[in-house]
C-alpha cells in the first residue's frame, strides 16, 4: 500500500518554497503520494501572519528565511515587495491544475520561484498565465478554470478540512494522521517515513 502525505501549503509562503523541493524528492525517494491542499494560513488555529508579528519577530524571521533558503539552494527576493499584489489567485490556478491532473507540482515551483526570486507579480492574471505556459500547461485555460466557483469551493473546503485537523502554518505535512508543521520538520517525517516515528 502507498504511503500517502496530505501537503498543506500556499504559494505566498516562503517557508513552502524553500522546502518544496527538499520535500517532493524526499517523498520520491519514499515511494510516498503528495495530496495537495492549497490553504492560507490558519488564524483561527493560531496561524500569524508576518506583519501581524512585533518588530523584533519579523526582523528574526527574515533572517532565518535567508539563512534556510542558502540551505537549500533557494534564492529569496525581498526587495520591492510591497508593490506586489496578493499571490492567492496563484492558489487557485494550482488548484485547478491538481483537480485537472496537469503537473500541480511543476507549477508550484513555477509560480513560487517567480514570486520570492524574480518578485514577479503573479497576482495579476497575464503573469499567471505566462508562467503556467512557461512549464507546459494552457494558461489561459487554467486560469478560466481558476475563477471558476467550483475551484473556489475546494479552497474553502480545504481551508476547512485543514483547520478540523489541527494546521494552522505552512507548509504543514500529514503522515498517519501525524501533523508536521514546517520544512525544518522535514526530517522528523523522513523518520515516520523509514518507520521511526518519534512517540511523544
Amino acid at each position: 500500500m502507498a504511503k500517502v502525505i496530505d501537503y498543506f501549503f500556499g504559494i505566498g509562503s516562503p517557508w513552502a518554497f524553500i522546502g518544496l523541493d527538499a520535500f517532493s524528492e524526499m517523498a520520491s525517494r519514499h515511494g510516498a503520494v503528495i495530496r495537495p491542499h492549497v490553504i492560507s494560513l490558519i488564524e483561527d488555529n493560531g496561524g500569524i501572519y508576518s506583519r501581524n508579528r512585533p518588530e523584533a519577530r519579523r526582523a528574526y524571521w527574515t533572517k532565518d528565511l535567508k539563512r534556510w533558503a542558502v540551505l537549500r539552494g533557494k534564492t529569496l527576493n525581498f526587495e520591492n515587495r510591497a508593490a506586489l499584489s496578493d499571490p492567492t489567485p496563484a492558489g487557485f490556478m494550482v488548484i485547478a491544475a491538481i483537480e485537472d491532473g496537469l503537473d500541480w507540482l511543476g507549477l508550484t515551483r513555477a509560480l513560487q520561484t517567480a514570486f520570492w526570486t524574480d518578485a514577479a507579480d503573479i497576482g495579476r492574471s497575464e503573469v499567471r498565465q505566462a508562467i503556467a505556459n512557461s512549464v507546459g500547461i494552457d494558461g489561459t485555460k487554467l486560469e478560466e478554470c481558476a475563477q471558476a466557483e467550483a475551484t473556489q469551493s475546494i479552497w474553502r473546503s480545504n481551508i476547512e478540512s485543514a483547520k478540523n485537523t489541527g494546521v494552522f502554518g505552512l507548509p504543514t505535512f500529514r503522515y498517519e494522521d501525524e501533523l508536521y508543521w514546517g520544512q525544518d520538520s522535514l526530517p522528523f517525517l523522513e523518520r515516520h517515513l523509514n518507520g521511526e516515528k518519534i512517540a511523544v
